[in-house]
């Protein structure tokens, strides 16, 4: 059977779910192996997303169906995700992931696994079948937590502000995963006391993480370990009284990102005192993560016990139920391969009072478990809401083992804050005010808070913490700041010390809001959403007030319903580290917005004409923008020192500022940047003077700086990228990283590539520079990489990329490169076609090809028939391989074939079965019959039917 038009499309989607690592969204993308087909597109005003030939609207999810043999793939789930361009713009994006490790352990002793289904299950009639549908209950209602809460809202007021906790900008998707570290075995004999929980969020090609730790000294060192136990990456934890470790692995390469969405790596952490001690713990996906709102960290009292766990709860939205799972290590102590049945007791406990008390099994094997506490009276939710419940879980037998741990909000490196405008009031307007506002939320359930207000045009009345009204006209005040509200300066700060449950609750899932009145209450107020700012990693002190960014502070001011703040820092190398939030851009602006430092020439009004130094910021990923600027100017310090410099941000419906904010940051860079610029990081070889490069007309023009033609240079958004100028023309590619033949590397923090562990390897174990001769194939200087003898590839030539018209080969006895240019086939059909703009040779549809075209037989140029092309490999006539598909693997009950350029599939052939019980074993093609004595029959049967196929 041809493989079916729909299952390039289908393959591409899902390439590039299991590909994409978050490039920087103005470069083009290399083109991925297999190519999309046109998709049918949606009816006019419809926003949605096209796959496989259906359109689907935005939110649906669906199983993807790759046609005949491939079928519905039952592990893979899709979904139609709503995302925003630049313009404000809704539109579709589907994603894909493989469900089956979200499948719950099946508590009986033989699962099934059901046609049409992903997830084993016990058959009918399990005595464990209630308990499972529990705990199945449980862990879809935390699922389930991350939809939409508007629909029971009116929406006649604005209520664009109100983002749910699932809903980012775009750019902003991210991956939360979880770890419990507990001590390290060694001879049986646990190293550590201590339990760690360790949350990670992936963005892009970044993953930041927060640990808190209990019963051990503060760790000097974290150590990612990869699916072979090699350091993948080495955290040095500076020092500090905290129990609370903050950290950022920048630029995770694909291998690194492919495993740790599969859950193949670990993490360790260990101290430097004179009593090592040592904690590890797997990096897993959970989805009780996204609707988590409160944790507790269980430890044991015993001495080198080596158990711990967490436990993850979250409030039902309208009922006072609380949902918990919990995730257990050490526990249970088991060293057969089969599992066993452990009976264990949950219970919630006020001053070794018990509250609340839950029986159950888990198996040895998985222990985690799931359940539901119902209608908590205010007493417990009181306790709850001050830290003071207390959960226990302890195995029940001849050796019971119990541990244990305080509930407590959520704890994150994540600042909690706000951004007020007057864009996202309930009524908006254009004031071209601001209001910004950050939050700690401490164990006992109090909540801190610093707030300023600037740039209104009417008189402060009212400063107050609410929640999204049900209606137009009525409020929702959960707490009035307006007392601790101090006109002169512009500021509130202070503590809400009765915080119940059901605030904490809503403060960490984004659903509270904070609120300036005015006078001028129709247009007049600001409104902005407290939510949590993913830790960056970056130099900036989010303790402090940020730097208000108004309409009001332009000049000449704005009448914006815009606002935003800025936190900047100046560190030991003089390197400006910034985060910019902005909020209240309407939709129906265009969104293209940069962000820029301006030094002053001297105190006064801020004007452009008085501006002498100016400097471009990394682009907006959604509202946020953050990064380090290096090679700042001396002068521009200077004003930084001095307090007058200032960030803008403009639109292009504001280009010379849309908002504002004066900068004072001090300083004691009087010679300028200094520090980590190695040589040879701007490898900029045509140097010239400024005024001399603005005349010239091939010059380009790239963040602030004119650069030569011909020049090459690294973009201060992305070191893993390097950019040149082709007249007027920037063209930037990614960094092709050397293969490196040492055991052990490491990333350093400041490089795009890793690098040989020097520590445990001798230098000569380094891959060289440059290979001039190799007895075992080719160098080729535009990839950086050796190619095997008698191969052909095309060749990749910075800045361009790949040259799909040039055809290189490596000629094995000299280990010399041959470059020539691709000769086109002779078409004979009367209208060739390009299929893809980056190819190089046209070709005949598939409805005209004739045998005349099918002479060529170079593979690499894909233009020659006889060779077949399926996903990211090639194969000649007659090969016949089983398939791999992105987020499935190799499906292996599928058989395809290169059939003179054309891939065929075709599924393996099954017996008709008349049994009603049917099962299908792991690994197995074909469904099998439960009933022993049908199955005798069935084998019985089957070699009859092979024998009449042959005859």
């Amino acid at each position: 059977m041809l493989v079916p038009r729909a299952l390039r499309s289908v393959l591409c989607v899902l390439s590039c779910a299991w590909l994409h690592t978050g490039a920087v969204s103005r470069l083009k993308s290399p083109a991925l192996p297999i190519q999309s087909e046109r998709e049918p597109l949606p009816s006019k005003g419809l926003s949605g997303c096209s796959f496989g030939g259906r359109f689907y609207s935005l939110e649906d999810t669906w199983h993807p169906d790759l046609g005949e043999p491939f079928g519905v793939m039952h592990c893979v789930q899709c979904q139609c995700e709503p995302q925003k361009s630049r313009r404000g713009k809704v539109f579709g994006k589907v994603n894909c992931k493989n469900i089956k490790q979200d499948c719950p352990n099946p508590d009986c002793d033989d699962p099934i696994l059901l046609p049409g289904h992903c997830c084993k299950t016990c058959p009918k009639g399990d005595e464990d079948k209630k308990q499972t549908d529990a705990v199945l209950d449980s862990f879809e209602y935390f699922h389930e937590k991350g939809k939409d809460k508007e629909d029971d809202l009116h929406k006649s007021y604005n209520d664009r502000s109100y983002l749910s906790s699932e809903e980012l900008g775009s750019g902003e998707s991210r991956t939360d995963f979880v770890a419990v570290l507990t001590g390290v075995t060694e001879s049986w004999l646990p190293s550590s006391n201590g339990v760690a929980r360790a949350r990670f969020s992936l963005t892009r090609t970044s993953l930041a993480f927060s640990i808190t730790y209990q019963r051990m000294d503060r760790p000097s060192k974290i150590v990612f370990l990869d699916s072979d136990g090699t350091t993948a990456f080495e955290y040095r934890v500076p020092k500090g009284q905290s129990d609370m470790i903050c950290g950022v692995w920048k630029n995770l390469a694909k291998p690194v990102m492919r495993q740790l969405q599969s859950e193949q790596m670990r993490i360790s952490m260990s101290t430097s005192t004179s009593r090592r001690e040592e904690v590890e713990g797997k990096i897993i996906k959970h989805r009780a993560l996204f609707a988590e709102t409160f944790s507790s960290t269980l430890t044991s009292e015993q001495e080198n016990s080596g158990m711990g766990g967490l436990a993850m709860l979250t409030l039902s939205d309208t009922e006072n139920n609380l949902h918990f799972i919990l995730i257990l290590q050490g526990l249970i102590k088991h060293k057969d391969k089969e599992p066993i049945i452990v009976p264990i007791r949950v219970r919630l406990m006020y001053r070794q009072h018990n509250l609340r008390e839950i029986r159950a099994n888990v198996t040895s094997h998985d222990p985690d478990f799931a359940e539901v506490l119902t209608n908590l009276n205010s007493r417990e939710l009181f306790w709850l809401s001050r830290g003071q419940l207390e959960i226990t879980v302890a195995t029940e037998g001849q050796d019971p083992q119990q541990i244990s741990g305080f509930i407590t909000g959520r704890k994150s490196c994540d600042t909690i804050q706000s951004v007020m405008s007057s864009g996202d009031a309930l009524t908006p307007g254009k004031t071209g005010g601001v209001g910004s506002a950050i939050f700690n939320l401490h164990d006992n359930g109090t909540l801190d808070y610093q707030v300023q207000v600037a740039g209104l045009a009417s008189e402060f009345v009212g400063l107050t913490i609410e929640l999204k009204p049900r209606r137009r006209n009525k409020r929702s005040v959960l707490y009035d700041l307006t007392p601790e509200f101090n006109k002169a300066t512009g500021q509130a700060q202070g503590s809400w010390s009765r915080l119940e449950a059901r605030h904490i609750h809503m403060l960490l899932q984004n659903e509270l809001f904070i609120n300036v009145a005015t006078t001028h209450s129709q247009e007049g107020e600001l409104r902005g959403q407290i939510k949590a700012l993913l830790y960056s990693g970056l130099e900036a002190p989010r303790h402090e007030l940020p730097t208000p960014l108004a309409g009001h502070f332009v000049s000449p001011p704005v009448r914006t319903g815009a606002s935003g703040h800025a936190w900047v820092s100046v560190d030991k190398q003089c390197h400006l580290h910034y985060e910019i939030v902005v909020a209240g851009l309407s939709k129906a602006d265009d969104l293209t917005v940069n962000a820029h430092l301006h030094g002053l020439a001297e105190i006064g009004e801020i004007d452009d004409s008085t501006t002498t130094h100016k400097r471009l910021l990394t682009g907006f990923y959604g509202s946020q923008a953050q990064g380090v600027l290096k090679d700042i100017s001396v002068e521009l310090l200077q004003h930084l020192d001095q307090g007058t410099a200032f960030i803008q941000v403009s639109t292009k419906m504001n280009p010379r500022g849309e908002i504002r904010g004066r900068v004072h940051v001090p300083n004691n860079c009087e010679f300028g940047t200094r520090g980590d610029a190695e040589e040879g990081e701007f490898d900029d070889l045509f140097v010239k003077d400024p005024e001399e490069l603005k005349k010239d007309p091939h010059t380009c023009f790239f963040e602030n700086q004119h650069h030569a033609h011909g020049s090459r240079w690294t973009p201060n958004y992305d070191k893993c990228f390097s950019c040149s100028c082709q007249k007027r023309t920037v063209i930037c590619d990614p960094v092709i990283c050397p293969v490196l033949t040492c055991s052990r590397t490491i990333q350093p923090e400041d490089k795009c590539c890793p690098i040989c562990d020097e520590r445990k390897e001798p230098k000569d174990m380094k891959v060289p520079e440059r290979v001039d001769e190799h007895p075992e194939g080719c160098y080729f200087e535009g990839d950086q990489k050796m190619h095997a003898p008698g191969t052909t590839w095309h060749p990749f030539v910075p800045p361009f990329g790949y040259i799909k018209c040039a055809v290189c080969t490596c000629k094995g006895s000299s280990g010399e490169v041959h470059c020539e240019k691709v000769t086109c086939p002779a078409l004979t059909c009367s209208h060739p076609v390009r299929r893809n703009p980056s190819d190089c040779c046209k070709e005949c549809p598939e409805e005209e090809r004739t045998p005349a075209g099918l002479e060529h037989t170079d593979m690499m140029q894909a233009d020659g028939p006889r060779h077949c092309k399926f996903g990211k490999n090639y194969y000649q006539n007659s090969d016949n391989w089983h398939p791999w598909v992105p987020l499935v693997g190799e499906m292996k009950c599928i058989n395809c074939w290169c059939d003179h350029g054309v891939t065929k599939c075709q599924r393996k052939q099954c017996p008709v079965l008349t049994c009603t019980n049917i099962s299908r074993r792991e690994g197995s093609c074909c469904p099998e019959c439960l009933d022993s004595k049908e199955e005798d029959d069935l084998t019985m049967k089957a070699p009859d039917k092979r024998r009449d196929s042959r005859h």
